[in-house]
């Protein structure tokens, strides 16, 4: 790998990048910390929107994931807005000039829209592949139907757990690049045994005996590698609740 950032060097056999095929966009993001947050979309405090956007960021390329150019244009956008916002502006300017936040409270309302409308339709085609499974062999569930509310959960989601779990270790200096004896295969098979034997994982539980920054990043990268094999199902029972991990 030619190293996680951040002053990081993981060892394994080739470079290693996420890559994700649903991987949200930036107006995903947006749209997760202004939910998670219960900010008013009509009303985004800037400042902190822009600070926590910017972790997030910084939180992808420490783990290698892909940052599209998109990511990078809003991170521009939403500091020229926070720029807008902080510059003095005399008593015409304030009655003529648009609210800096305008266009981009409008994209996240039509977006937001977008979502629901394509989150409804994929319900009913769920539900009507259901009913034609059912009809030929009686469908198995694996869990209580009132235990999981989201089936399907945000890569932000996961990302949130993690973030809130590192914030909580030493960083490691940016000046220090050490070897660490940890690689992806061993952190999948880690986690693959965690699973042995269990219905599922909370993921605290999973990576509560984890100390090393590094080894806890490598950890979360063997995850998100079983997610997009499709060895693993990552889900919540509540909304930015715990987070359960289950083999397929």
């Amino acid at each position: 790998m030619p190293g996680v950032e951040f002053g990081l060097e993981i060892e394994t056999k080739d470079a290693y990048r996420v890559r994700l095929p649903n991987f949200e966009g930036p107006l995903d993001l947006l749209c997760f910390l202004i939910k998670k947050q219960e900010l008013n979309i009509y009303d985004i405090p800037i400042a902190l929107i822009t600070k926590q956007y910017l972790e997030y960021i910084q939180l992808m390329q420490e783990l290698n994931l892909e940052v599209a150019g998109e990511f990078i244009l809003m991170a521009a956008t939403l500091i020229q807005i926070k720029v807008k916002m902080l510059l003095p502006r005399g008593p015409e300017e304030e009655e003529e000039e648009e609210d800096p936040r305008a266009a981009l409270v409008q994209k996240l309302l039509e977006y937001q829209r977008y979502k629901e409308v394509a989150e409804s339709l994929a319900g009913l085609e769920e539900r009507r592949s259901r009913i034609f499974q059912r009809s030929y062999y009686e469908w198995e569930k694996p869990y209580q139907e009132k235990e999981w509310v989201l089936k399907d959960m945000s890569l932000y989601d996961l990302l949130a757990a993690f973030k809130a779990v590192l914030d909580h270790m030493p960083k490691v200096s940016y000046h220090e690049v050490a070897p660490i004896p940890v690689t992806i295969e061993e952190q999948i098979d880690f986690v693959m045994k965690q699973l042995e034997g269990k219905e599922y994982v909370l993921f605290h539980d999973l990576i509560r005996e984890i100390r090393e920054r590094v080894r806890m990043v490598v950890t979360f990268l063997a995850i998100l590698e079983l997610i997009k094999n499709h060895q693993i199902l990552v889900r919540q029972a509540t909304v930015f609740g715990e987070i359960w991990i289950s083999k397929r």
